[in-house]
């Protein structure tokens, strides 16, 4: 494994980072759900009540928003630090 693998591993790893705290801050602002919050009430009441107690935004955002954008982010640091770390 070369440095510069490893530096793009670990950007890539900084940029998801960054970004979740990013999605957190953002779903907190509009009274959505986070996995932190999903998961304590999993902790409190058990999974099917939690997940009868999402709402269809809560879900979206849990389930397909929040892992795209991860995601993406990653997939565009590395497509971007490939393109400038040769």
């Amino acid at each position: 494994m070369t440095i510069n693998l490893i530096f793009k591993i670990y950007l890539a790893g900084l940029v998801i980072l960054v970004v979740a705290i990013g999605l957190n801050m953002l779903a907190n602002a509009l009274g959505l759900a986070t996995w932190y919050s999903f998961l304590a009430q999993v902790t409190q009441t058990g999974i099917y009540p939690a997940l009868k107690n999402l709402k269809a935004a809560d879900f979206f955002f849990l389930i397909l928003l929040y892992p795209v954008l991860l995601g993406l982010s990653a997939y565009l640091t590395l497509i971007l630090t490939t393109h400038y770390l040769r």
